[in-house]
């Protein structure tokens, strides 16, 4: 870990935590003695969040984001540097889901999910970024998705964002390595959240169909939050959270023929 300051030492400022991935990050941090910046475009949601954290005695404060707009991001730097002269950590979560082939899928679907998933990681990694430059030290979390290392076909556009925080995190890295900086991006597969609650999808029972693949992955967020709490602790930079998409990736790197007969299948 990145040596710390008395002032924003153990800080950490979550987007989406009002809900599913982010809520359990926000848990699992708080119960390791980190304050909390609670932030979700739903109001309650993130109070709810918040208020859990200070049940169980942990610290924090909440606030309504949207990650697609410059100016909340400007709130959040200025909450966090009015409370904490700082920031440790941010991982920047919040997110929506497309499904659908590249043909299929309309312009505007396109545009709200490389908006959110991609650009709104690059608002977050941008600013918070050149905050921990300053500092010297802190640690950007982003967490990507298992498509966007291995692109699937229905899922085109969603894999096409999350391929981009993929790549923004590994330059990224290189970019903040000499000024203490570290970065880390998770790519789960399917963990149980809310994220088919607002899926776009161009076919009838896709929302259906993945939650079912939620329901069964044999991974929970609590699961993957602490697998994130651990890359920070680490300084490690890809965070594979589920034991076969660990193979899927050896695969597809040094057998891509093999892994490409098995892709074709799912395409009709």
């Amino acid at each position: 870990m990145n040596q710390q300051s008395p002032d924003w030492g153990k800080t950490v400022a979550i987007t989406g935590a009002g809900s599913g991935l982010g809520a359990a990050m926000a848990h699992y941090f708080s119960q390791q003695g980190w304050r909390v910046a609670v932030t979700d475009i739903d109001s309650a949601r993130a109070q709810e969040t918040l208020a859990a954290l200070e049940q169980a005695g942990g610290e924090g404060f909440a606030l309504v984001m949207d990650v697609t707009q410059e100016d909340d991001w400007a709130a959040l730097e200025q909450a966090v540097m009015e409370r904490w002269g700082g920031l440790q950590v941010l991982i920047n979560n919040a997110g929506v889901a497309t499904a659908g082939t590249v043909i299929s899928t309309p312009p505007e679907d396109w545009d709200w999910v490389l908006d959110i998933d991609l650009m709104s990681v690059v608002r977050g990694c941008r600013r918070f970024g050149a905050v921990m430059r300053r500092q010297g030290a802190g640690h950007l979390v982003n967490i990507a998705s298992f498509a966007g290392l291995a692109g699937a076909p229905g899922i085109s556009s969603y894999g096409v964002a999350k391929a981009g925080v993929v790549a923004l995190s590994e330059a990224l890295r290189a970019e903040l390595y000499h000024h203490g900086v570290g970065v880390s991006v998770a790519c789960p597969a399917f963990v149980p959240t809310r994220l088919t609650e607002t899926m776009r999808a161009t076919q009838a029972g896709t929302q259906a169909q993945v939650k079912k693949w939620m329901q069964r992955s044999g991974v929970s967020a609590e699961q993957v939050a602490e697998k994130v709490f651990a890359a920070v602790e680490r300084q490690r930079f890809l965070v594979l959270t589920h034991r076969d998409t660990r193979w899927a990736w050896r695969l597809k790197r040094w057998l891509p023929s093999v892994y490409f007969r098995m892709l074709r299948r799912h395409a009709r």
